[in-house]
């Protein structure tokens, strides 16, 4: 009975109810010094290596029975000890799988060698025959759901309910019971503080361990070989540092005396350029392979299936944490064209999962733990850009699928606490809150809302193209064994490819904050050395000449090249995020417009001399980092579809509150234009090619029809439903149904004539139940009839039951079955069953006609239904191959 789940005291109730005997019978067969559950009790201590711990007794939330006159007269007989931690454990072990869905979702077994052979002797029929019987595999003992499965979240915050209300009665215990209400009330509180604190440091170490390999690829600091480029030139004392001119810091070529600008100059700092990225690339790709293979990747859209109740095992491990940790800082410096904001979410997550174990009350609640996963995400935003509000906002419109108010609340204190700490690190040295602080002194006029406009057109364009080529390539990724399979291969080539190019472009070669950054700048006087901005001060005027058309010329290379790059990056074996490649398309797309219109502008001065387009003196017609900026937010909402969180991360990255209208406007034209060219995000794209059980509660249902159609088995297919019936299946043929069938669940009905729903039982609890009986009960044989009815209740297959010595015991397991499970009528449409299982967190509908059980709709059905754009043929439930 440990093995299940119940304490001693409920497997004597269980025993006491299917084979009744007196105290004296009991005390014989179960001393007190070597009981059976007490031994199963030993033996699971020391499977877990934890003499202390006994997590595994608990009982059913949903259908457990009152305790009879007979247990509690057993309780006072044997007194077992275990009903202490009986009360301490059983709300937070509950060991139930779950009303698990009819799917074919693969349930995570131990080890198939592990699984022994019975050899039960029918005591009850004195003949001393033994029956052998291969049980199936066993789940983990205390793994409630199964990889790649869907939590309940009725169940678990039904169980969140329950033990809410137990502790509020104790509390009135003082003082131990009021100090255990206090700390579960403030248990909450306390994790997100934690989990701040530790993704604001995380997220600090990851920036300057960052910053300084990046730097690595040019040269090293050869006073201070610690400091990072920017910090080197800093303590050195140049008056001017501008780019190259800085006398603290040695290139590579210099590092072997070797100063003349010659061709041989630029072909080592080529080499060692392409060597480092590619030797840093190979580690990450190394790192992830051999230790965390859930460590690539941006990680959003998994955590996106996470929050909505997925179960990814290891994805949020502290080995995934760790190895993508490294991976991180050596992707990003190694000059790939990625970001590590993405990432860092995932990274947030993965401290948040962690943290939770600290506290029962989350760690043991798959439910109550998204809410903490909630929190982590917007932390995990609020270090990457230094926006904590952008970060709230950003879980509650991107990443969470379940965010009630007080959840909003605590990421609002995580997020506030992450950039807290973040900015007591300093990673930067700027001593700024903004990552990309711009001060721009031009007001922006009406008619720029048009190129506006035109920067959202052209990033939902942007958007559209990018996500449909990338997920070509990853299909082909997926698909190829040539590609797909040399994981390793692949990021070498894409390193060399890219660093081989991107030495030669100025807005390629440095890294993708650094751009962003000078892309963002006004052009001012003291700019003079900086070649973006040395067309606009020739005589105090603007020039358009051959330096106008050689930043031209490198901004639009650079643009189309980092697109080409980041179609091929985003996705392969490496942490890489897609925020900051976007931000720096747009960001040179914007520019380059800017420079079109102060050429406009200028040629209309020309000819019209002193008109409305002249400027005032001493001012600019315009201000090309504010298109910069407004491109950059363009392409990002073209490829994420994010509005609202977007602009609060646009406003507290660059600290300009003036121009929200502007990049409100650009970010709704890129979301229609997006939306107009590829219906789905990058996120929702990768979430369908992975095929993720993902229901997004922001598409809609265009069709007409009903859950008949919809469920599983239909009509047209032919198959029958696998059901069990609660008085005349032995416990062989039940045994047989599940190596059979793969569901996860199955309908306790009457009879199959009549198929009236009874409940419904999970195979993981049935499983667990029937492994206890077969260890614990030794007069339970193959032939024992299994009853889901209760006490005392006739039967109605068996009315006049042989209760004579010779018959085998039956056992009872009504206890297992969720007695009100989640039913539709065969007519309800599917617009409406839709609504229930994205509102209500559901893993599975039973459909009935008239209290006849039909057929089951999961979500995987509704999915794939969804996906297949109506057409009923097309969809197969892959239980029913």
């Amino acid at each position: 009975q440990a093995a299940r789940g119940w304490s001693s005291l409920e497997a004597i109730e269980l025993l006491d109810r299917s084979h009744p005997v007196s105290p004296g019978v009991i005390n014989r067969r179960y001393p007190r010094s070597d009981s059976v559950p007490k031994a199963l009790a030993r033996w699971m201590q020391r499977l877990l290596g934890s003499e202390g711990e006994e997590d595994f007794e608990s009982v059913s939330l949903i259908s457990s029975p009152v305790r009879t006159s007979s247990a509690q007269n057993n309780r006072r007989f044997l007194s077992f000890g275990m009903e202490r931690r009986r009360r301490n454990n059983h709300l937070e072990d509950d060991d139930d799988d779950s009303r698990a869905n009819a799917n074919n979702d693969e349930v995570v077994f131990a080890d198939p060698s592990t699984a022994s052979r019975a050899r039960l002797g029918n005591q009850r029929g004195g003949g001393g025959e033994e029956e052998e019987l291969q049980l199936d595999p066993l789940p983990p003992m205390f793994s409630k759901y199964g990889d790649f499965h869907t939590i309940d979240w009725q169940r678990d915050l039904a169980r969140d309910r329950l033990r809410h209300k137990v502790i509020g009665a104790r509390s009135r215990d003082f003082p131990l019971g009021l100090i255990k209400a206090a700390w579960d009330a403030g248990a909450g509180w306390i994790c997100v503080l934690l989990v701040g604190i530790a993704a604001g440091a995380t997220a600090g170490v990851i920036d300057v361990a960052a910053r300084w390999m990046s730097d690595l690829k040019d040269g090293v600091c050869a006073d201070r070989f610690w400091l990072d480029r920017e910090h080197c030139c800093w303590s050195s004392n140049d008056t001017i540092y501008k780019d190259s001119d800085c006398s603290a810091w040695t290139t590579w070529p210099e590092m072997f005396n070797y100063y003349s600008k010659s061709p041989f100059y630029y072909l080592v700092e080529l080499f060692f350029y392409t060597a480092w990225a590619v030797g840093m690339s190979t580690l990450a790709v190394l790192l992830v392979k051999v230790f965390a293979p859930y460590a690539c990747g941006s990680g959003i859209p998994e955590i996106k299936c996470i929050l909505s109740g997925f179960i990814i095992r290891g994805y949020l491990g502290k080995w995934t944490f760790l190895i993508k940790s490294v991976g991180l800082i050596l992707a990003s410096a190694s000059g790939l064209s990625l970001g590590k904001e993405g990432p860092m979410v995932h990274l947030g997550c993965c401290i948040g999962n962690i943290i939770s174990y600290l506290f029962p009350k989350y760690g043991q609640n798959e439910a109550k733990k998204r809410e903490i996963l909630s929190a982590s995400a917007a932390a995990g935003v609020s270090v990457a850009f230094g926006a904590p509000i952008g970060g709230v906002m950003f879980s509650l419109e991107e990443a969470s699928y379940y965010f009630p108010q007080k959840t909003m609340w605590r990421s609002f204190f995580c997020a506030l606490v992450a950039g807290i700490v973040l900015r007591l690190v300093n990673p930067f040295g700027s001593d700024q809150t903004s990552l990309f602080h711009v001060d721009y002194m031009v007001k922006w006029s009406f008619i720029e809302l048009i190129p506006f406009g035109l920067l959202g057109i052209f990033g939902g364009l942007v958007g559209g193209l990018f996500t449909y080529l990338n997920i070509r390539w990853c299909r082909v990724r997926k698909e190829n064994k040539l590609v797909g399979g040399n994981p390793i291969y692949e990021v070498v080539l894409v390193t060399l490819f890219t660093a081989a190019i991107s030495y030669f472009n100025p807005y390629l070669h440095k890294s993708g904050t650094a751009v962003i950054k000078q892309l963002f700048d006004r052009c001012g006087p003291e700019d003079y050395m900086v070649e973006l901005c040395e067309y606009r001060n020739v005589d105090g005027d603007v020039y358009f000449g051959s330096a106008f058309a050689s930043v031209f010329w490198q901004l639009s290379v650079a643009l189309v090249m980092k697109f080409v790059f980041t179609v091929f990056t985003f996705g392969i074996k490496i942490p890489c995020g897609l925020f900051v490649p976007s931000l720096v398309m747009g960001s040179l797309a914007g520019r380059l417009l800017a420079m079109l219109i102060e050429g406009f502008l200028r040629a209309v001065q020309d000819e019209a001399g002193t008109s409305m387009f002249s400027c005032q003196i001493g001012k600019d017609c315009m201000m090309p980092g504010l298109y910069a900026m407004v491109g950059a937010a363009a392409v990002l909402g073209g490829m994420t579809r994010m509005t609202v969180s977007l602009v609060v991360i646009m406003f507290e990255l660059t600290g300009s509150l003036e121009f929200i209208v502007p990049t409100m406007v650009a970010v709704m034209f890129a979301k229609w234009v997006g939306d107009a060219t590829h219906k789905q995000g990058m996120y929702e794209a990768h979430i369908e090619l992975n095929g993720y059980p993902f229901l997004d509660n922001k598409g809609e249902y265009p069709y007409s029809t009903t859950a008949y159609q919809v469920m599983r088995p239909s009509a047209s297919e032919g198959k029958e439903l696998a059901v069990i019936v609660q008085d005349a299946m032995t416990l062989g043929e039940i045994e047989q149904l599940m190596r059979d069938t793969q569901f996860n669940g199955f309908p306790v009905v009457v009879s199959r004539e009549s198929m009236y729903l009874v409940g419904y039982v999970t195979r993981r609890e049935l499983q667990l139940a029937l492994h206890a009986a077969r260890q614990s009960q030794p007069y339970v044989v193959t032939a024992s009839l299994v009853f889901f009815t209760a006490p005392g209740q006739a039967s109605l297959h068996q009315p006049h039951a042989d209760t004579s010595s010779s018959a085998p015991a039956p056992l009872r397991l009504r206890r297992i079955i969720d007695l009100a499970p989640m039913t539709v009528t065969d007519q309800m449409p599917m617009e409406t069953i839709i609504d229930m299982f994205r509102k209500l967190g559901l893993r599975q509908l039973l459909v009935t006609r008239s209290g006849k059980v039909l057929g089951i709709i999961t979500k995987k059905d509704i999915l794939h239904f969804m996906r297949n754009a109506g057409d009923l043929e097309s969809i197969t439930n892959p239980n029913f191959k």
